[in-house]
Order: C-alpha cells, then structure tokens, then sequence
C-alpha cells in the first residue's frame, strides 16, 4: 500500500465537509433561580452555533 502525501489528505477535506467533524460538544452552566445551586447543560451542535447557543437563557 503505498504512503499518502499531506497534500492529497487536505484535498479530502473537501470532500467530508458534512461530516460529523463539524458538530462540537458545548457544555453550559445553568443557575436554579430557587436553590442557586448550578447544573449542566450538555449539547451537540454545529461550530458555527456555538455563540448563538451561549448568548440566549
């Protein structure tokens, strides 16, 4: 099997641009307004939501 060079790994980018490659683990503290004790928001979305994801309550 021969050895595949850097450039031709670059160029398969391209090719799994839909793949889940483009999705992150984002992890969110919410405060209990009745106890203010904290818990965890964990969801999988898209990079590009992730400010969007952070900037509502």
């Amino acid at each position: 099997m021969a050895k595949v060079s850097k450039n031709a790994k670059v160029a398969q980018r391209a090719t799994n641009a839909g793949s889940g490659r483009d999705f992150v683990k984002v992890v969110k503290p919410v405060k209990d307004p009745v106890t203010g004790k904290y818990s965890y928001k964990e969801v999988i979305i898209h990079k590009d939501k992730v400010k969007d994801f952070f900037a509502e309550k």
